[in-house]
């Protein structure tokens, strides 16, 4: 059922954006910088940015001490990916908290049309703005509890994980309900930034209601989260086989023109499925207020229907 929605969904999604194909093109041109970033980050050894080297060897000696097995291939790799993630969210905070969120803004006030008056960009975007600022402390915290959690498991299950086998094995169940938390939180937030715009009510409040309106469509917001995160990540490889791997291998200190203009295309790419992203943020608000709204109705009806049915039991009687 999930996915049958979520499918629907991204089909009106592109429909939409094709539809406004120049006014949406402007959203995607606006998040460029951001998308460029992005790729760049993500291209970029370990060894050259100390940053994040920096956190790579706190979390290794953090893993340590908690008892997890840093030498395994599986928790090496998380702890590479992991560190790749911290230090791209705190490299690219200024392009999100101006490029992204503008976008966010400009997308959302086309489809902020259930007031008369039509709200302004700047009271959008200062709500996404606080909402942003929740987000963020939100995720921090998610992760923090993922952690402690992990390290009192560890912990207390360290004379029971005695062979190498069992200890990968908990290794891998460790890091599925890590990467299930950190799901659901991303899309908790991400429809908080939605229906604050759309609302224009942003903080902590807008965040509690992203928990009530997706706590039985937590189905179609994932399949749709996997959906964008899975052609996100191919424009990232994209990026990664036809670019850095050939200027790493020409030699050369400046990148071609050639290079370049491919470079912005496929950043462009980039941008326009973080539009698209949004889109499918709108609309899957929209679909989420108009259930709500029929199951509001229809237990009026129901209610209406039993005063009724007891009026006419009293006239009997």
């Amino acid at each position: 059922m999930g996915r049958t929605t979520s499918i629907k969904i991204i089909r009106t999604s592109i429909h939409t954006f094709l539809q406004s194909y120049n006014h949406f093109t402007i959203a995607s041109l606006l998040t460029l910088p951001f998308s460029t970033s992005i790729l760049l980050l993500s291209s970029l050894s370990p060894d050259f940015i100390s940053l994040q080297h920096t956190i790579h060897f706190r979390l290794q000696s953090l893993f340590d001490a908690t008892g997890i097995p840093v030498s395994s291939q599986f928790f090496s790799t998380f702890n590479l990916k992991l560190s790749q993630t911290i230090t791209s969210a705190i490299l690219l905070l200024p392009f999100t908290f101006s490029f992204l969120l503008i976008t966010k803004t400009f997308i959302i006030q086309s489809f902020n049309t259930h007031n008369k008056k039509r709200s302004s960009f700047s009271g959008i975007y200062n709500s996404i703005l606080q909402t942003q600022l929740w987000n963020t402390f939100l995720i921090m915290s998610a992760n923090a509890t993922s952690f402690w959690v992990l390290f009192i498991a560890f912990n207390c299950l360290e004379k029971m994980l005695s062979s190498s086998t069992l200890v990968v094995l908990f290794s891998m169940v460790g890091g599925i309900a890590y990467s299930v938390v950190i799901a659901n939180t991303m899309i908790i937030c991400n429809m908080a930034l939605v229906l604050s715009g759309m609302e224009t009510q942003g903080g902590f409040l807008s965040i509690l209601k992203a928990c009530v309106m997706i706590k039985r469509r937590i189905p179609t917001a994932l399949s749709l989260a996997l959906y964008i995160n899975i052609t996100l990540a191919g424009i990232e490889a994209l990026f990664q086989f036809r670019l850095a791997s050939a200027y790493s291998n020409s030699g050369t200190s400046n990148p071609s023109p050639l290079m370049v203009f491919e470079g912005l295309l496929i950043a462009y790419l980039y941008s326009i499925v973080i539009t698209l992203d949004t889109i499918t943020g709108c609309i899957f608000y929209k679909s989420c207020k108009i259930k709500a709204s029929d199951q509001e109705a229809c237990r009026r009806n129901e209610y209406c229907l039993e005063v009724k049915r007891e009026e006419e039991e009293e006239v009997l009687y």
